[in-house]
């Protein structure tokens, strides 16, 4: 295996996510990360100049989307193939991950995806102001320990730097089938000065919007009686 899990030598955040890599991979899997990510993976240019994400893909795309955390990546395929017009940056720490939307990328022909293997902050920190055009935060880890409560991803210092990166009138969505972790999401978010939360009912957090896909995950939790609960606020 050539690709190795990178360090988080240099990222000076608590870590919020799990394991970085599992035993082995299948060879599909192998052969797509070894041909993909070296064309998809995003390089920051030398220094601390903020980056505007546009200059990331080989073509014009009219927005920026950013997913933190896309697991196997089968929401950010999805976008991508329904918004080819769109730019989608994917971050995830979890290199089986990665290698399963290298595959998918790989089959699909997906041109308007860009990867980042490593924690989303550490990317955030150097992209320019107002440059997203919506941010996805779908299941991150609860993280149901007390003491491990500061690990969670929605911080007020996250939501600082989100509030930063998106432009007014974006969208910041969020998902997760753990109740307690809904909770915190809603309160944090709601209470951040720079958003506003867009449910005017209850079937505004059931029921996930026309363009929302859906994964095996969703379906999985759905079969353990987890049904996701769906947050989704503006940036104001």
């Amino acid at each position: 295996m050539s690709q190795k899990p990178t360090s988080d030598a240099k990222n000076p955040y608590i870590r919020s996510y799990g394991r970085r890599w599992t035993k082995g991979l299948r060879p599909t899997r192998e052969s797509a990360l070894e041909e993909v990510l070296p064309q998809a993976e995003i390089t920051l240019p030398e220094g601390d100049a903020p980056v505007d994400p546009h200059g990331f893909f080989d073509h014009p795309v009219k927005e920026v989307w950013f997913e933190i955390g896309f697991g196997n990546g089968e929401h950010v395929l999805q976008q991508a193939a329904s918004n080819p017009d769109i730019g989608l940056i994917g971050c995830e720490p979890f290199m089986n991950g990665v290698a399963a939307i290298c595959v998918g990328m790989r089959e699909k022909k997906t041109r308007n995806i860009r990867l980042w293997p490593e924690d989303a902050r550490v990317l955030m920190d150097r992209l320019a102001p107002q440059s997203l055009d919506r941010l996805f935060l779908l299941h991150p880890d609860p993280w149901p320990k007390t003491r491990h409560h500061k690990r969670r991803f929605i911080q007020t210092e996250t939501l600082n730097s989100i509030a930063r990166l998106l432009k007014p009138g974006a969208e910041f969505r969020m998902a997760t089938d753990h109740p307690a972790l809904a909770g915190w999401m809603l309160d944090k978010t709601f209470h951040h000065p720079s958003f506003k939360w867009m449910a005017t009912c209850a079937s505004d957090w059931r029921v996930p919007p026309a363009d929302w896909p859906d994964t095996r995950y969703k379906q999985k939790g759905l079969k353990q009686g987890r049904p996701p609960v769906y947050l989704i606020f503006k940036r104001v």
